[in-house]
Protein backbone atom coordinates (compact mmCIF):
# COMPACT_ATOMS: atom_id res chain seq x y z
CA UNK A 1 0.00 0.00 0.00
CA UNK A 2 1.31 3.36 -0.91
CA UNK A 3 0.98 6.57 0.34
CA UNK A 4 1.76 10.24 -1.19
CA UNK A 5 1.18 13.84 -0.50
CA UNK A 6 -1.83 15.90 -1.56
CA UNK A 7 -2.45 19.70 -1.92
CA UNK A 8 -5.85 21.30 -0.64
CA UNK A 9 -7.54 21.84 -3.67
CA UNK A 10 -9.31 25.44 -2.80
CA UNK A 11 -6.52 27.86 -4.21
CA UNK A 12 -5.19 30.90 -2.61
CA UNK A 13 -7.08 34.20 -2.54
CA UNK A 14 -4.77 36.23 -5.08
CA UNK A 15 -4.93 33.76 -7.86
CA UNK A 16 -7.78 33.95 -10.63
CA UNK A 17 -9.17 30.74 -9.97
CA UNK A 18 -9.41 31.73 -6.43
CA UNK A 19 -11.17 35.18 -7.24
CA UNK A 20 -13.67 33.46 -9.51
CA UNK A 21 -15.01 30.89 -6.73
CA UNK A 22 -15.33 34.13 -3.90
CA UNK A 23 -17.13 35.44 -6.23
CA UNK A 24 -19.10 32.72 -7.43
CA UNK A 25 -20.17 31.83 -3.25
CA UNK A 26 -20.49 35.43 -2.70
CA UNK A 27 -22.84 35.36 -5.71
CA UNK A 28 -24.97 32.55 -4.68
CA UNK A 29 -25.18 32.70 -0.99
CA UNK A 30 -28.11 35.18 -1.27
CA UNK A 31 -30.13 32.79 -2.95
CA UNK A 32 -28.50 28.62 -2.25
CA UNK A 33 -28.30 30.01 1.22
CA UNK A 34 -31.39 31.98 1.89
CA UNK A 35 -33.83 29.41 -0.39
CA UNK A 36 -34.35 32.48 -3.04
CA UNK A 37 -32.47 31.43 -6.34
CA UNK A 38 -32.06 34.15 -8.86
CA UNK A 39 -32.58 33.09 -12.41
CA UNK A 40 -29.46 33.40 -13.40
CA UNK A 41 -27.42 31.92 -10.41
CA UNK A 42 -24.55 29.27 -11.30
CA UNK A 43 -26.24 26.65 -9.16
CA UNK A 44 -24.70 23.76 -10.97
CA UNK A 45 -21.36 25.69 -11.34
CA UNK A 46 -18.27 23.19 -10.35
CA UNK A 47 -16.68 24.73 -7.06
CA UNK A 48 -14.15 21.60 -6.98
CA UNK A 49 -13.31 18.21 -9.20
CA UNK A 50 -11.19 15.34 -7.55
CA UNK A 51 -10.73 13.20 -10.76
CA UNK A 52 -14.04 12.44 -12.22
CA UNK A 53 -16.32 13.70 -9.03
CA UNK A 54 -17.60 17.19 -8.73
CA UNK A 55 -18.35 19.45 -5.89
CA UNK A 56 -20.92 21.91 -7.01
CA UNK A 57 -22.76 25.04 -6.22
CA UNK A 58 -25.68 23.62 -4.88
CA UNK A 59 -24.19 21.25 -2.97
CA UNK A 60 -23.43 23.73 -0.63
CA UNK A 61 -27.25 24.37 0.64
CA UNK A 62 -27.13 23.91 4.13
CA UNK A 63 -24.02 24.89 4.84
CA UNK A 64 -24.03 28.31 5.94
CA UNK A 65 -26.26 29.51 8.72
CA UNK A 66 -28.85 32.38 6.77
CA UNK A 67 -27.97 35.32 9.01
CA UNK A 68 -23.92 34.31 8.39
CA UNK A 69 -21.93 37.37 7.30
CA UNK A 70 -20.67 37.52 3.82
CA UNK A 71 -17.00 36.82 5.61
CA UNK A 72 -18.44 34.18 7.85
CA UNK A 73 -20.56 32.47 4.88
CA UNK A 74 -17.53 32.52 3.04
CA UNK A 75 -14.97 30.86 5.53
CA UNK A 76 -17.44 27.97 5.54
CA UNK A 77 -17.62 27.53 2.14
CA UNK A 78 -14.09 26.95 2.01
CA UNK A 79 -13.40 24.61 4.90
CA UNK A 80 -16.20 22.46 3.41
CA UNK A 81 -14.36 22.49 0.18
CA UNK A 82 -11.15 21.81 1.66
CA UNK A 83 -12.58 18.89 3.54
CA UNK A 84 -14.77 17.43 0.53
CA UNK A 85 -11.68 17.38 -1.45
CA UNK A 86 -9.27 16.02 1.33
CA UNK A 87 -11.75 13.32 1.77
CA UNK A 88 -12.40 12.42 -1.81
CA UNK A 89 -8.29 11.98 -2.36
CA UNK A 90 -8.03 10.15 1.00
CA UNK A 91 -11.37 8.09 -0.69
CA UNK A 92 -9.49 7.17 -3.95
CA UNK A 93 -6.19 6.69 -2.25
CA UNK A 94 -8.07 3.78 -0.24
CA UNK A 95 -10.06 2.30 -2.95
CA UNK A 96 -6.59 2.46 -5.57
CA UNK A 97 -4.71 0.12 -2.82
CA UNK A 98 -7.46 -2.10 -0.48
CA UNK A 99 -7.74 -5.48 -1.80
CA UNK A 100 -11.35 -6.39 -3.33
CA UNK A 101 -12.28 -8.10 0.02
CA UNK A 102 -11.53 -4.82 1.99
CA UNK A 103 -13.92 -2.66 -0.25
CA UNK A 104 -16.99 -5.30 -0.41
CA UNK A 105 -19.32 -3.70 2.63
CA UNK A 106 -22.88 -4.89 0.87
CA UNK A 107 -23.46 -7.45 3.45
CA UNK A 108 -21.80 -5.71 6.02
CA UNK A 109 -24.34 -2.74 4.97
CA UNK A 110 -27.34 -4.62 4.65
CA UNK A 111 -26.78 -6.23 8.19
CA UNK A 112 -26.48 -3.01 9.49
CA UNK A 113 -29.92 -1.70 7.87
CA UNK A 114 -31.58 -4.92 8.92
CA UNK A 115 -30.62 -3.88 12.27
CA UNK A 116 -31.56 -0.67 12.39
CA UNK A 117 -35.24 -1.42 10.61
CA UNK A 118 -35.90 -4.11 13.37
CA UNK A 119 -34.76 -1.77 16.06
CA UNK A 120 -36.78 1.68 15.21
CA UNK A 121 -39.96 -1.42 14.68
CA UNK A 122 -39.30 -2.29 17.91
CA UNK A 123 -38.72 0.68 19.69
CA UNK A 124 -42.19 2.35 18.35
CA UNK A 125 -44.18 -1.39 19.23
CA UNK A 126 -43.09 -0.71 22.77
CA UNK A 127 -43.27 2.85 23.43
CA UNK A 128 -46.99 2.31 21.84
CA UNK A 129 -47.59 -0.80 23.97
CA UNK A 130 -45.43 -1.17 26.92
CA UNK A 131 -47.55 -0.06 30.38
CA UNK A 132 -44.72 2.65 31.72
CA UNK A 133 -46.19 2.81 35.35
CA UNK A 134 -44.28 1.42 38.23
CA UNK A 135 -46.37 1.23 41.60
CA UNK A 136 -44.35 2.04 44.62
CA UNK A 137 -45.43 -1.70 45.79
CA UNK A 138 -43.57 -3.20 42.54
CA UNK A 139 -40.64 -1.34 43.49
CA UNK A 140 -40.98 -2.39 47.42
CA UNK A 141 -41.28 -6.02 46.46
CA UNK A 142 -38.06 -5.38 43.93
CA UNK A 143 -35.98 -3.75 46.97
CA UNK A 144 -36.57 -6.75 49.17
CA UNK A 145 -35.96 -9.09 46.65
CA UNK A 146 -32.46 -8.18 45.72
CA UNK A 147 -31.20 -6.54 49.23
CA UNK A 148 -27.37 -8.08 48.23
CA UNK A 149 -27.97 -6.33 44.94
CA UNK A 150 -28.16 -2.50 46.89
CA UNK A 151 -24.84 -2.81 49.27
CA UNK A 152 -23.60 0.59 49.93
CA UNK A 153 -19.81 1.57 48.10
CA UNK A 154 -19.89 4.45 50.75
CA UNK A 155 -20.47 5.79 53.88
CA UNK A 156 -23.30 8.09 53.50
CA UNK A 157 -25.64 10.70 55.98
CA UNK A 158 -28.60 12.86 55.81
CA UNK A 159 -26.95 16.29 57.69
CA UNK A 160 -27.93 19.88 58.09
CA UNK A 161 -26.11 22.27 58.01
CA UNK A 162 -25.20 25.89 58.71
CA UNK A 163 -22.22 28.00 57.71
CA UNK A 164 -21.24 31.80 59.06
CA UNK A 165 -19.17 34.68 57.90
CA UNK A 166 -16.97 35.19 61.28
CA UNK A 167 -16.27 38.60 59.11
CA UNK A 168 -19.32 39.87 60.39
CA UNK A 169 -19.58 42.13 63.31
CA UNK A 170 -22.41 39.89 65.49
CA UNK A 171 -20.67 36.30 64.12
CA UNK A 172 -20.07 35.54 67.66
CA UNK A 173 -23.60 36.32 69.07
CA UNK A 174 -24.77 34.55 65.27
CA UNK A 175 -22.80 31.70 66.56
CA UNK A 176 -24.43 31.18 70.03
CA UNK A 177 -27.69 31.13 68.69
CA UNK A 178 -26.88 29.07 65.80
CA UNK A 179 -25.07 26.52 68.67
CA UNK A 180 -28.34 26.29 70.66
CA UNK A 181 -30.91 26.15 67.55
CA UNK A 182 -28.78 22.96 66.15
CA UNK A 183 -29.68 21.30 70.04
CA UNK A 184 -33.65 21.49 69.43
CA UNK A 185 -35.54 18.52 68.23
CA UNK A 186 -35.40 18.34 64.50
CA UNK A 187 -38.60 19.56 63.50
CA UNK A 188 -38.45 22.81 65.04
CA UNK A 189 -34.68 23.27 64.01
CA UNK A 190 -35.99 22.76 60.37
CA UNK A 191 -38.29 25.30 60.85
CA UNK A 192 -35.73 28.23 62.81
CA UNK A 193 -33.25 27.36 59.83
CA UNK A 194 -35.61 27.70 57.19
CA UNK A 195 -37.14 31.87 58.74
CA UNK A 196 -33.98 32.35 60.09
CA UNK A 197 -30.63 31.01 57.98
CA UNK A 198 -31.66 32.99 54.66
CA UNK A 199 -31.00 36.61 56.32
CA UNK A 200 -27.96 35.54 58.68
CA UNK A 201 -26.05 32.22 57.52
CA UNK A 202 -23.82 32.51 54.44
CA UNK A 203 -25.28 29.17 53.23
CA UNK A 204 -27.12 26.10 55.05
CA UNK A 205 -29.17 22.90 54.44
CA UNK A 206 -31.89 22.12 56.08
CA UNK A 207 -32.93 19.10 53.18
CA UNK A 208 -33.18 16.20 54.97
CA UNK A 209 -35.07 14.01 52.69
CA UNK A 210 -31.97 13.04 50.75
CA UNK A 211 -28.85 11.40 51.44
CA UNK A 212 -25.59 12.57 50.85
CA UNK A 213 -21.84 10.86 50.11
CA UNK A 214 -20.22 11.82 53.55
CA UNK A 215 -17.50 12.59 51.28
CA UNK A 216 -19.27 14.84 49.43
CA UNK A 217 -20.56 17.19 52.44
CA UNK A 218 -16.39 16.84 53.13
CA UNK A 219 -16.38 19.23 50.12
CA UNK A 220 -18.58 22.01 52.39
CA UNK A 221 -17.97 21.02 55.92
CA UNK A 222 -13.83 20.92 56.37
CA UNK A 223 -14.33 17.96 58.88
CA UNK A 224 -10.85 15.86 58.99
CA UNK A 225 -10.75 12.17 60.08
CA UNK A 226 -9.00 9.10 59.44
CA UNK A 227 -12.19 6.86 60.22
CA UNK A 228 -15.34 7.89 59.08
CA UNK A 229 -17.11 5.70 60.43
CA UNK A 230 -15.79 5.99 63.93
CA UNK A 231 -16.31 9.90 63.68
CA UNK A 232 -20.24 9.24 62.75
CA UNK A 233 -20.68 7.12 65.37
CA UNK A 234 -19.39 9.31 68.10
CA UNK A 235 -20.60 12.77 66.26
CA UNK A 236 -23.80 13.79 66.36
CA UNK A 237 -23.45 17.56 66.50
CA UNK A 238 -20.33 19.65 65.74
CA UNK A 239 -19.19 23.21 65.20
CA UNK A 240 -15.85 24.03 63.29
CA UNK A 241 -14.31 27.23 62.71
CA UNK A 242 -11.29 28.09 60.03
CA UNK A 243 -9.93 31.48 59.48
CA UNK A 244 -13.53 32.84 57.52
CA UNK A 245 -16.12 30.72 58.69
CA UNK A 246 -17.78 28.62 61.46
CA UNK A 247 -19.47 25.63 60.40
CA UNK A 248 -22.38 23.74 62.48
CA UNK A 249 -23.61 20.75 61.55
CA UNK A 250 -26.66 18.33 62.58
CA UNK A 251 -26.26 14.48 61.31
CA UNK A 252 -29.76 13.12 61.18
CA UNK A 253 -28.89 9.95 60.45
CA UNK A 254 -26.20 7.54 58.62
CA UNK A 255 -25.70 4.61 56.90
CA UNK A 256 -22.06 2.88 56.78
CA UNK A 257 -20.21 1.36 53.44
CA UNK A 258 -21.48 -2.38 52.95
CA UNK A 259 -24.45 -1.80 54.97
CA UNK A 260 -27.72 -1.91 52.73
CA UNK A 261 -28.80 1.22 50.81
CA UNK A 262 -32.12 2.95 51.61
CA UNK A 263 -34.71 2.17 49.64
CA UNK A 264 -35.36 5.87 48.98
CA UNK A 265 -32.14 6.08 47.22
CA UNK A 266 -32.41 2.94 45.10
CA UNK A 267 -36.30 4.11 43.91
CA UNK A 268 -35.17 5.35 40.41
CA UNK A 269 -32.68 2.85 39.69
CA UNK A 270 -35.20 -0.20 40.40
CA UNK A 271 -37.56 1.92 38.72
CA UNK A 272 -35.47 1.34 35.54
CA UNK A 273 -35.17 -2.30 36.18
CA UNK A 274 -38.45 -2.68 36.20
CA UNK A 275 -39.06 -0.50 32.62
CA UNK A 276 -35.94 -2.38 31.22
CA UNK A 277 -37.15 -6.19 31.88
CA UNK A 278 -40.96 -5.10 30.60
CA UNK A 279 -39.19 -4.16 27.82
CA UNK A 280 -37.00 -7.15 26.90
CA UNK A 281 -40.20 -9.18 27.73
CA UNK A 282 -42.09 -7.30 25.22
CA UNK A 283 -39.59 -7.60 22.70
CA UNK A 284 -39.39 -11.32 23.28
CA UNK A 285 -42.95 -11.74 23.10
CA UNK A 286 -43.11 -9.83 19.81
CA UNK A 287 -40.43 -12.13 18.45
CA UNK A 288 -41.54 -15.23 19.18
CA UNK A 289 -45.12 -14.33 18.21
CA UNK A 290 -43.91 -13.13 14.57
CA UNK A 291 -42.59 -16.69 14.33
CA UNK A 292 -45.62 -18.48 15.86
CA UNK A 293 -47.68 -16.80 13.22
CA UNK A 294 -45.22 -16.92 10.25
CA UNK A 295 -44.86 -21.11 11.39
CA UNK A 296 -48.68 -21.29 11.28
CA UNK A 297 -49.47 -19.45 7.57
CA UNK A 298 -46.65 -21.23 6.17
CA UNK A 299 -45.07 -17.91 5.51
CA UNK A 300 -41.48 -19.50 5.44
CA UNK A 301 -39.71 -22.38 4.11
CA UNK A 302 -36.15 -23.90 6.38
CA UNK A 303 -34.40 -26.22 3.68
Amino acid sequence: MTLFGTKTFFPKAESHHGHLIVVMVLAVMAGVFSGCRHKTEPANAPLARVDGHYLYVNDLKGIVPVNASSADSLMLCKSYINKWVHTQLLLQQAEKNLPEDKLDFKKRLEEYRNSLVIYQYETEYVRQNMDTVVTEQQIDKYYWGHQKDFQLKENIVKAIYAIIDRKREDSPGLENTFWRMFHLPDSILLDSLENYAPVMAESFSADTNFWVPFNRLLKIIPIETYNQGIYLKNHRIIRLKDDSKIYLVKFVNFKMKDEISPEEMETNFIRQIILNRRKTEMINKLRTEIFNHALKHKEFEIY
